[in-house]
């Protein structure tokens, strides 16, 4: 761009003379005669093209001949001030340039030149006048005769004005080129955690990159935040606020403000060339050797500039100018110094020098007082020799020596302290895992609770699919037929094995449920006082309670004579004997005839019925709140009819009506469903289904939400199948951090301890990673934004999971969600 002459900015003396020495350069090698006959005349414009503010080209467009490129600026100067001779050699030589919108018309047979340059001109230069002298300073011609020739005092006032506009416009051209740089901006996407890398201008502003990737990623802009080293970037910041340089890269974090109704996605740009990432290059490295070497493309989103070049003369064959930069070659070492200080420098000698330092100072005289409330006393202290010194040196480094020695010391003790933790933990865990193996075999070889046959019908489910896989991989037709009535009569006998299992483990879990029931009615009244201590009492009821029991122990021990036993039958027939009814009146007519059998000596195996018949009508007596008054709070079943009404319910696939505990509920049920038998018998005869890790989980995290005291209530609505579909969909059955998959580690924490857990802030970790994890103060800056923005995603599906549930509509919308108070963390 060409600025009028009013604006030019005045030059320094040097850059005049720089200059004037490339136009003298040019000049000469203008005048050098050619070697090769089939090259063109070789002229450095490189060197000038460095410091010229254009390089226009020139096509030379001529009927029935080929076109040929002169350069505009070089042409001219080299042609301005020699004889006509070399001027007219100089026009016939044929160079390529850089090309633009400057055409020179070249007459092969007349040799004269006519051009019409047009110059990219700012719109504040209108001055007419100033445009003609810019013509007539680019006409040329190929014999200049003498009323051609100028006057000498004009030429040099065109040599003037024309190295003024030179310089000028090398000024416009070098801004405009730092302008219109590029820099590389890799954008990081969040939470997908992908990058895409586009190039900008430098110029381009924060506020262009928004309306950019709005219309890419179709989000609108002001939902757009992009951030640069953890801080928001303003709209008005441009890349050469945040630091960028030319050809510069520059790494850029983008987020959605609402990434629920617009979230971040991957962007696919379209580029102009799909080269691969990697190619494999073969590099001849010996005679008969090659070598395939990977080689990693850089793309690049701006066009290289034109640098010019030549045309062959004979062949017509046009060679480019290339620029590239590459790694320069390591030289081999020789041991030979090829390149020292002496033979690049001249033999120097140092010399120490003591300057003056002029101070001044000002003191108390007459007609000058100077206050000396803030001045110091300098006392001079004992001069140190260089003895003294020394032996302060030595003090200073045995000190040293004896501090660092402290300071190894102290974290030798503390790595030996550290690896003996982790053995200790190493240990523990490894004598856990062998309890809880050794649990897991012994509860499968000697089930007794449910959980335990929950886990032996699990186990045949997982055996089960395992063959049957094995079978529909290996066999076919006949073969499979027959292998697979096999493996279903396989499977029926170790069901009626579980099932001989259970029936020895209802015998003896009923005989553990009535002892239990007899003990906590025999069990006094108990309280705590005022001053810590409890308080025992026992009443009536409580004593009945207990005789009863004795007496019911007594009736069930083996291995009594038979006066002994006739001792026990008298207790009881006196017990019940203080009330006449029916019940009674059975139990008193059976002890009888037991006595009469024992009398006539009738052995103990022949009496084992009727035992068992005295025993269950004695536990029926026992049960009943006329004869036990304490039994009553503990029945399952009411006394009075309307409360029993109320809560009952009917299970459809038994066909019975059962009170509400014998149903189970999932956190989001509407409806009451089958009662928990029925459940048992499906999930044993279709999914066998284990729960017992689960319930292991849910109890841990009932006892540490109450361990908080803020009086938690959301654990408490969830289910063991809640729990479960938290764990395994929501959270994928691993820890977050470490991932984890063994659920005995895993535990259920808070994610933000500060507020009640709930399935929205919460988060599955070891219990390592717990412990550590409730030590912090504020989770959203001790991790990073990409997990941070993981584990927000989970909450939302969690969120849109439990809001089925009607219970927790009022926590889920954040009423009734109290904070914990900082003293109890």
């Amino acid at each position: 761009m060409i600025q009028p002459d009013s604006e030019l900015t005045q030059e320094s003396v040097s850059e005049e003379k720089e200059f004037e020495d490339h136009k003298q350069i040019l000049e000469e090698q203008a005048q050098k005669p050619t070697d090769d006959g089939d090259r063109e005349p070789y002229v450095d414009w490189q060197s000038y093209y460095k410091t010229s503010t254009q390089m226009s080209d020139v096509e030379t467009k001529q009927p029935n001949q080929e076109t040929e490129y002169v350069h505009l600026e070089n042409l001219q100067l080299a042609t301005h001030n020699a004889p006509p001779e070399e001027r007219k050699s100089v026009l016939n030589q044929e160079h390529v340039g850089l090309k633009t919108e400057n055409p020179i018309i070249i007459d092969q047979h007349t040799k004269e030149v006519s051009m019409q340059a047009v110059y990219y001109i700012d719109e504040e230069l209108e001055n007419t006048e100033h445009k003609q002298t810019i013509e007539q300073e680019v006409l040329v011609s190929g014999y200049m005769t003498s009323e051609e020739l100028k006057a000498p005092e004009e030429e040099e006032r065109d040599n003037l004005e024309q190295r003024s506009h030179s310089e000028n416009r090398f000024k416009n051209l070098t801004l405009t080129e730092e302008t219109s740089a590029t820099a590389t901006v890799k954008m990081m996407l969040i939470p997908v955690g992908e990058v895409v890398t586009v190039a900008f201008s430098i110029n381009y502003s924060v506020g262009h990159l928004k309306k950019y990737f709005a219309l890419q990623m179709k989000i609108p802009e002001t939902l757009i935040q992009i951030k640069f080293e953890g801080r928001v970037a303003e709209d008005q910041e441009t890349l050469v606020n945040l630091g960028v340089t030319p050809h510069g890269t520059i790494q850029l974090d983008m987020l959605s403000l609402d990434p629920d109704t617009f979230p971040v996605k991957a962007l696919k740009l379209q580029n102009e060339y799909s080269m691969p990432d990697v190619i494999t290059v073969r590099v001849q490295t010996g005679d008969d050797t090659y070598q395939d070497i990977a080689v990693e493309i850089e793309r690049l989103n701006y066009r290289k500039p034109y640098l010019g070049g030549y045309r062959h003369k004979v062949t017509g064959v046009v060679f480019y100018h290339a620029g590239t930069q590459t790694v320069p070659k390591k030289r081999p070492d020789r041991g030979v110094v090829v390149f020292c200080r002496d033979t690049q420098t001249v033999q120097s000698k140092n010399k120490a020098q003591q300057s003056r330092n002029t101070m001044s100072t000002q003191m108390t005289k007459i007609g000058c007082y100077v206050a000396n409330m803030t001045g110091q006393k300098i006392i001079p202290k004992r001069y140190v020799t260089a003895e003294d010194f020394m032996l302060v040196l030595v003090i200073q480094t045995y000190f040293r020596r004896f501090r660092a020695k402290k300071v190894v010391e102290q974290l030798k003790e503390e790595k030996r302290l550290r690896l003996e933790w982790e053995a200790m933990e190493d240990l523990r865990k490894d004598h856990e895992k062998e309890y809880r193996m050794k649990k897991d075999y012994e509860r499968r070889m000697n089930p007794k609770t449910k959980d335990d046959f929950d886990l032996l019908y699990r186990a045949l489910e997982l055996w089960r699919k395992e063959e049957l896989e094995n079978i529909n991989q290996t066999l076919t037709g006949a073969e499979r037929k027959a292998a697979l009535c096999t493996l279903l009569e396989q499977e029926a006998r170790l069901i009626s094995s579980i099932g001989r299992h259970k029936i020895n483990a209802d015998e003896e879990n009923q005989q553990k449920a009535i002892k239990a029931l007899l003990n906590k009615c025999s069990e006094p009244k108990k309280w705590k006082a005022f001053d810590g201590k409890t308080t025992e009492m026992d009443t009536q009821y409580t004593i009945r309670a207990r005789q009863l029991r004795d007496i019911y122990t007594s009736i069930n021990t083996p291995y009594f004579n038979n006066d002994e036993r006739l001792d026990v039958l008298l207790t009881l027939k006196l017990t019940v004997k203080e009330h006449d009814c029916k019940l009674t009146q059975e139990i008193v007519e059976l002890i009888d005839r037991e006595a009469d059998l024992l009398l006539r000596g009738v052995k103990n195996a022949n009496l084992e019925g009727l035992r068992k018949r005295i025993s269950t009508l004695f536990l029926q007596y026992i049960k009943t709140p006329t004869f036990n008054p304490e039994v009553a709070r503990l029945l399952k079943v009411p006394e009075e009819s309307s409360i029993l009404r109320r809560n009952i319910y009917f299970c459809p696939s038994c066909k019975s009506y059962l009170p509400s505990t014998d149903f189970s509920l999932s956190a989001n049920a509407r409806e009451m469903g089958r009662c928990r038998k029925c459940s048992k018998l499906d999930n044993e005869a279709r999914e066998r289904e284990e729960f017992s890790k689960y319930k292991i989980l849910l109890n841990n995290l009932k006892k540490s939400e109450s361990d908080y005291g803020d009086k938690s209530r959301i654990t408490f609505l969830l289910q063991q199948q809640d729990l479960k579909y938290l764990i395994e969909n929501i959270w994928a059955g691993h820890s977050a951090l470490s991932a984890c998959d063994d659920l005995h580690y895993l535990v259920m924490v808070r994610w933000d301890k500060y507020l009640e857990w709930s399935p929205w802030n919460c988060i599955l970790l070891t219990k390592d990673e717990a412990a550590a994890h409730l030590k912090l103060v504020d989770a959203q800056k001790a991790y990073g934004i990409v997990f941070i923005h993981k584990i927000k995603h989970r909450h939302s599906l969690a969120k849109n999971y439990f809001s089925q549930i009607q219970e927790m509509a009022p926590y889920l919308h954040g009423e009734n969600v109290k904070q914990m108070p900082t003293t109890l963390i």
